[in-house]
């Protein structure tokens, strides 16, 4: 099943259901509780009630069961023999004895009339019998029975209650409640939560597949909007924002974030294309022209031009092949680097400037970064190139410590990078000085690949006015854990 409206509506379908069920079963159950604890109570008061009479003396014919049909009556001995029952009494079940037909022995469970005891009375001699008789105080004996009371059989909650006779006679009295009003109270309850339970499931159903659906129309207009984006391959369209401000409208804001991003990143990817074409072509071009004209007249080849266009076309293809290296994401390795110490080195290599390079570092102290050597190297090396382009006499670089920090700062005093354009010449391809020649200019990749470099050692690299009027670079790396 692969849709959310279906399964969510199956899933809340689910969860009322289990939760109805239980709350029905709770009810069912309590209810039921409370009809049984109502016929316990019933079927205790007539016991006691009939309890209350034996134990008075009353002869079994002369007790008041009235409503005997509701509440069938058994009483027993001390030997569980039966010795009187109520009226219409057929059967029974769920009491002391299954019995139904008393003991015929006037002397089993008879109680004396007050006639009778008339003469006891005048002799003042009870012979040790008390003077009238008692209802057990204890709680009764409660179970669960069936009788037969004038040909109707039905289920009864059983009471049983002691009584003693004036006598000394311990009889047993068991009268039962009816459970048909329980049981009927229970079906009926029963029967229409089993009829408004579908009901109630389908409404919830139904509610849930509406209000699902309507929550998830703008999800489906983002994906119709999506898949028209990948067919048309036009990155500059957008999916709709509704106006909401729930989950799906963060969706749809975050899905716009990323096609502008996307989009910038494949219209920044076609300008480094053509740029990088425009770049090739010359160079390229220079050189077949230098190896034509030297077919056709040897004498005339330019071998100095033609060694500097290859050295041009190398360099700016190991330019565009690092550039690509970063694109992907290529993490920097995680040797421990002297930064002092490698600025010594690039400087040193660059005997043939046309500017001498001046050092400032410290020689008693260590700057130590984590990084790839070669592409820290790569950036001290770039920013000299770009000073030595710039400058009218001076190059300068310098290490120091800047915060929890390293800081390489290399200055110049040419004219300087305008305010406004201090963010834009880190762009590829970017070069201030349209009149300079490409040969002397370069081809606008070097604070580019700088920056990302810097960028991928957790670094910066920002330009600003240097004390000597021309540009100051500061390359800041952190210093290592």
């Amino acid at each position: 099943m692969r849709s959310v409206r279906a399964r969510a509506a199956i899933g809340a379908t689910l969860v009322v259901a289990v939760a109805l069920v239980a709350a029905g079963l709770a009810v069912l159950l309590v209810l039921r509780d409370n009809l049984i604890g109502q016929a316990d109570l019933q079927a205790e008061v007539a016991a006691r009630e009939v309890a209350g009479q034996l134990a008075l003396d009353t002869r079994y014919e002369d007790l008041d069961l009235d409503d005997a049909e509701d509440h069938p009556v058994q009483v027993t001995d001390e030997e569980g023999r039966v010795v009187f029952v109520s009226k219409g009494l057929q059967a029974v079940s769920g009491t002391r004895s299954p019995g139904v037909s008393p003991v015929p022995s006037a002397s089993v469970g008879a109680t004396p009339s007050p006639d009778d005891d008339d003469d006891d009375d005048d002799d003042g001699d009870d012979g040790g019998r008390p003077a009238r008789g008692e209802v057990s105080s204890d709680d009764p004996d409660l179970s669960d029975g069936t009788a037969t009371v004038d040909g109707k059989h039905a289920d009864y909650r059983f009471a049983a209650v002691e009584a003693t006779t004036s006598a000394g006679i311990t009889l047993t009295v068991h009268a039962g409640a009816p459970l048909a009003p329980e049981q009927e109270a229970v079906d009926t309850v029963r029967g229409a939560m089993l009829t408004g339970l579908p009901v109630l499931l389908a409404v919830v159903a139904g509610v849930t597949w509406l209000v699902t659906r309507r929550a998830l129309r703008p999800v489906e207009g983002i994906r119709r909007e999506m898949a028209a984006i990948t067919a048309s391959e036009d990155l500059a369209r957008r999916v709709p924002e509704p106006g909401s401000r729930d989950e799906i409208a963060a969706l749809a804001r975050t899905t716009n974030e990323t096609l502008t991003v996307l989009e910038a990143s494949v219209e920044r990817q076609r300008r480094f294309v053509a740029d990088a074409s425009h770049e090739l072509r010359s160079p390229i071009a220079s050189l077949r022209t230098q190896l034509e004209v030297a077919e056709a007249h040897p004498e005339l080849l330019d071998l100095p031009g033609a060694v500097a266009d290859t050295v041009r076309l190398q360099a700016l293809a190991a330019d565009l092949l690092l550039l690509a290296r970063l694109d992907a994401g290529e993490k920097p390795g995680a040797a421990r680097l002297e930064v002092g110490a490698l600025v010594r080195e690039e400087v040193s290599q660059r005997a043939g400037d046309r500017i001498p390079v001046t050092v400032e570092v410290a020689e008693d102290a260590a700057y130590e970064v984590s990084g790839s050597r070669g592409q820290v190297a790569r950036v001290v090396g770039n920013l000299l190139d770009n000073a030595q382009r710039h400058a009218e006499g001076l190059v300068a670089v310098s290490v120091a410590a800047d915060g929890r920090g390293v800081r390489v700062e290399v200055r110049d005093d040419g004219a300087g990078v305008p305010e406004d354009e201090r963010e834009r010449i880190f762009e590829r391809f970017v070069r201030l000085d349209d009149a300079r020649s490409r040969d002397d200019g370069g081809a606008g990749l070097g604070l580019a690949i700088a920056r990302d470099v810097a960028a991928r050692h957790g670094g910066t690299l920002t330009v600003h006015r240097a004390p000597e009027g021309g540009a100051a670079f500061r390359l800041w790396l952190p210093r290592a854990e």
